[in-house]
């Protein structure tokens, strides 16, 4: 119950700060739809936005994290202050000089970001303009990276899993301030949307850099050297960045491809951010808690403790994702529709981007899995193996998106959803791949509990399914466009909590989770 704790409070946290960054995206969507300005901005942001999730979502720690609990369990609290001393130094001068080079040559980068805006001038000049203004959060969210990695082998989540909490709120003051300045979904709006972006990464380095101070474990900026910590850094942090991020270099390439399609980039980005609530709230959790787990009972030498740790975490993932996943598949319209569709956001938007959610939802689990796996991995200082799976995946990826947005062009179907089926298929590849070899290796072993859990949790959804099929037919009067939005939210609520209820007794009568387990969970949790 103990991991379980841990996951339920990073979890938490995250959950807030999804929904807040729902209501970022309401705002934003109500301001500037899937125009020119939107598309621009979700460019801009998308690029340092994947260093943040890169860095500060678990793939850095996957190597930072091992290094640092051995250090401090070995050498102690000095020896571990220095080392995370000498990455930090590395880090800022690195990031430092590649972005002098990315924002003096953005211009000809926006050419790889974005090849399709290079057809309308307007469009790729915002796009430079944004990223340059946006680009230095690359390097704040990098220091909150590894701050976080400290505070997390420490066992302190709080601060780490707050930071995005921070950001949501900074850039809805923003839509605010530009609409109070008189900027209507033009390009001032999206200036004033990046300048927020670039302030919401210094109040999270802040953050995490307080949380350091209360904890008696502050770090010296010196001069960058190449010390054997260093180089061990290096040699697992760049397999264990590609590895912990492919998912979000999928996006990233999905989003290039896109770019040739108007309204492309918008569409898929606000189908991402809604399947991405429950990605954050279980896959980002598990990510976060696991490593330092599995890290301290393999230096224990408990292998039937890391075996529980890992059923119990998969157990955990699929318990909350598999029905998310279903009523994401299932009723994807009513969602986008209650969530976005007002303002600038227009009914096309609503079908266009539900159309591309239901096929990730389709993906939502491979994504955790990855999550859930690639721990095993890291712990033991293997980054390799998942960088390997994770480029094949990317490669397949790759080449299925520029495939399927042509073919499906061509078939007279939107051809972003090409993108959607090609990088839901390249994250079942991954954690196939992942999964396989640790089962191999003897790393993993599913449990007699889990089998029959997952086997229930598979049946709770399907009749979860059918209920909100049926409910969302009943309800539909009330959740059309036109009805006032607390009418339609109100529906939609009514929609969620008929899913939440016929899943929660399904999975109590199907003794999948117990009520003294649930108590017991909710006090630790306090």
């Amino acid at each position: 119950m103990k991991l379980y704790r841990a996951f339920v409070t990073v979890g938490g946290l995250t959950l807030v700060s999804r929904v807040l960054g729902f209501v970022r995206d309401i705002l934003f969507a109500w301001a500037f739809g899937s125009g020119m300005v939107a598309d621009a901005f979700n460019v801009a942001f998308r690029f340092p936005n994947l260093f943040r999730r890169l860095f500060g979502e678990g793939a850095f720690n996957s190597a930072f994290v091992p290094l640092f609990a051995k250090e401090l369990e070995g050498n102690g609290r000095d020896a571990a202050r220095r080392f995370a001393s000498e990455a930090m130094s590395g880090l800022v001068f690195v990031l430092v000089l590649l972005s002098a080079i990315f924002m003096v040559g953005m211009p000809w980068l926006m050419y790889l970001l974005a090849p399709g805006f290079s057809e309308t001038p307007e469009k790729f000049d915002l796009a430079v303009l944004l990223t340059r203004i946006t680009f230095p959060y690359l390097l704040c969210m990098s220091l909150v990276a590894l701050f976080s990695g400290v505070l997390n082998s420490f066992g302190k989540f709080v601060e780490s899993s707050a930071v995005s909490i921070v950001l949501n709120l900074t850039l809805t003051v923003a839509i605010f301030v530009g609409f109070a300045l008189g900027y209507h979904n033009d390009p001032a709006g999206g200036i004033v949307q990046a300048i927020g972006v670039f302030v919401a990464g210094l109040l999270q380095l802040w953050l995490l850099w307080d949380g350091l101070r209360r904890n008696d474990f502050l770090l010296r900026l010196g001069r960058p050297r190449l010390t054997d910590g260093v180089r061990r850094l290096v040699s697992l942090g760049i397999p264990g960045v590609v590895a912990g991020g492919v998912t979000q270099l999928n996006i990233m390439i999905g989003t290039m491809i896109a770019s040739m399609q108007p309204g492309a980039v918008s569409q898929l980005y606000y189908a991402d951010r809604l399947y991405e609530l429950p990605l954050a709230i279980v896959g980002i959790a598990i990510g976060v808690v696991l490593l330092p787990e599995v890290s301290r009972q393999l230096r224990a030498g408990n292998h039937d403790g890391i075996m529980d740790s890992q059923n119990r975490s998969l157990e955990f993932a699929m318990l909350l994702t598999v029905p998310a996943a279903t009523a994401l598949a299932v009723v994807p319209e009513p969602i986008v529709s209650v969530l976005y569709e007002r303002g600038a956001f227009t009914a096309l938007d609503t079908s266009q981007t539900a159309s591309a959610l239901w096929l990730f939802a389709l993906g939502l689990p491979a994504f955790v899995l990855i999550k859930v796996f690639s721990p095993a991995y890291f712990a033991r200082e293997d980054t390799r193996t998942p960088m390997r799976y994770a480029s094949i995946s990317l490669t397949a990826n790759t080449l299925g998106s520029i495939a399927l947005f042509f073919v499906f062009r061509e078939m007279g179907l939107l051809p972003q959803l090409g993108i959607a089926v090609a990088t839901t298929l390249g994250g079942w590849l991954n954690a196939g791949l992942l999964w396989s070899t640790l089962a191999k290796r003897g790393h993993f072993e599913a449990d007699s509990r889990f089998r029959r859990s997952l086997a229930m949790i598979v049946l709770s959804s399907l009749v979860m399914a059918a209920v909100l099929s049926g409910a969302a037919l009943l309800l539909d009067p009330w959740l059309e466009a036109g009805h006032p939005f607390w009418v339609r939210g109100a529906a939609l609520a009514a929609l969620v909590a008929a899913g939440l209820l016929t899943y929660a007794v399904m999975i109590l009568a199907t003794g999948t989770l117990r009520l003294d387990q649930l108590k017991k969970l909710t006090r630790q949790a306090h």
